[in-house]
Order: C-alpha cells, then structure tokens, then sequence
C-alpha cells in the first residue's frame, strides 16, 4: 500500500519528521462531549493517516461522519491491546501512520493509549501529540480550588489498595484530581471525607455536555447532595489539598 501521500499530509500539520521509512503515531484529543470542541488539526490529521485505533468504534464513526472522513478504523482498547499493538507496530515501521483516539478527550490518560505509545517509542518511531480537550483540567480551572500545583489520580482502586491510596495522599497538598463512574461517586466521597478530612470539594460532572454540573462544596456537602440526587454521567472530583504547616 502506498503511503507517500500520507506521510506528506502528516509533514504538512506536524512539525516532527518521521523517522526514515518509518510512520508517525497521532495521539489525538477528542471532544469530551461538545462536538464543538474538535480541533481543525485534529480532523486534518485523522482525515490524512492510514489507520485510526480506536477506543470505542462506535463512538468514532460518530465522528467520521460529523466531520466527513473514511479512515479505516481498528478498535484498540485495554481488552484487546496486548494482541493488537504488534500490528500497529508493524503497520508504523512499515512506513504508515496511525492515530489514536480514546473514548473520549486525550488519549494515554487513564486509558490504553499510554501501552501503544510505550511500544512506538521503543520501536524509533516518531509520536506526535495533538491536543485536544482534557475532563480533568476542565474541572481543575472551573474548580475555584488552587490550581498552581495539582497531581492527578485517575480512577481509585474499586477494592484492593483503596485506602492504601488514600492513606498516602492524606498530606499531599497540592490539589487532587480523580475521575469516578456514577456508581462508585457516592462511595468514592465517603471514603475521601473518611480519610481525608472534610475539605473543599469541586464535583464535575457531563463537562461540556447538556446537563454540565459542576458542585462547590465540602466533601460532607458533595456527600449529602449526591446521597439525594442519583449520581448520573462521567464525574471529576477536584479536592483541596492538605493544608500547609
């Protein structure tokens, strides 16, 4: 398969050469929900590689026909991406490019991207980051919470190592950023206000969507409203830190 012309669109929207005979890997941010928020670089870079590896296809084919291209796509996700990562290897050192796009917002955060670019790297192949929209600084600057020095958590433990976890951040004082599934959310601020203390809380949820939510509190605040109100959607918990001595 010829792939000049690929690799001639890449050098147009990307200021990293490839590696000789080799391709480039794009990890490409995407909307988080308002479609809006999808990039001219990013369409044009998913518009012009061989192949897009996607988190959920289905999800990507949404954006393929709002935005009007027909790369072929490949699902790449933390189930399958032991046995797919030879093949996309394979297709980059063989000179074709490849993106990579997550369920949604900028792939390698909490998600299987970081085990494909891990590979690519090691392999001498060129990766190119083009940025897109992230949940968790959404919810860090709409916050109000300090936002100078923050570390960011992903997803806590669903059981073992839970509050080992916990028991290690209780003196970190930047500020702390998770992200939680609606049905561990309420769950989630228990065991925060357990350990942590009752601090400030910021509590995002459906960022960019129609339903955008964002609950200024304290954590025994948070606790209470979501105890009233079913926790629905994908959900950011931006905490203060511990106080300085």
């Amino acid at each position: 398969m010829k792939t000049t012309k690929t690799r001639e669109r890449g050098k147009q929207i990307n200021h990293q050469p490839a590696r000789k005979g080799k391709g480039q890997l794009f990890v490409v941010g995407t909307p988080i929900g308002n479609l809006g928020d999808m990039t001219h670089r990013a369409v044009e870079v998913l518009k012009g590689v061989d192949w897009v590896a996607a988190e959920d296809t289905r999800r990507a084919g949404l954006l393929m026909k709002r935005f009007g291209f027909k790369t072929r796509l490949v699902s790449y996700h933390d189930f399958n991406k032991t046995q797919r990562t030879p093949m996309l290897i394979k297709s980059l050192t063989d000179g074709q490019s490849v993106a990579v796009i997550s369920d949604a917002g900028l792939p390698g955060i909490s998600d299987p991207a970081y085990y494909l670019v891990t590979r690519a790297l090691a392999n001498d192949v060129t990766v190119v980051p083009v940025p897109g929209a992230n949940a968790a600084l959404s919810a860090l600057v709409v916050s109000g919470l300090p936002t100078d020095r923050f570390v960011f958590e992903g997803f806590l433990p669903a059981k073992k190592g839970r509050n080992k976890r916990l028991e290690r951040l209780r003196n970190e004082e930047r500020t702390l950023i998770f992200y939680e599934a609606p049905h561990r959310l309420v769950r989630t601020l228990e065991d925060l206000l357990a350990v942590l203390g009752n601090r400030r809380v910021a509590v995002a949820r459906e960022l960019t969507k129609l339903h955008e939510e964002v609950v200024r509190s304290n954590l025994f605040g948070a606790l209470e409203y979501f105890r009233t109100k079913k926790p629905k959607g994908e959900f950011v918990i931006v905490t203060e830190g511990a106080k300085t001595e």
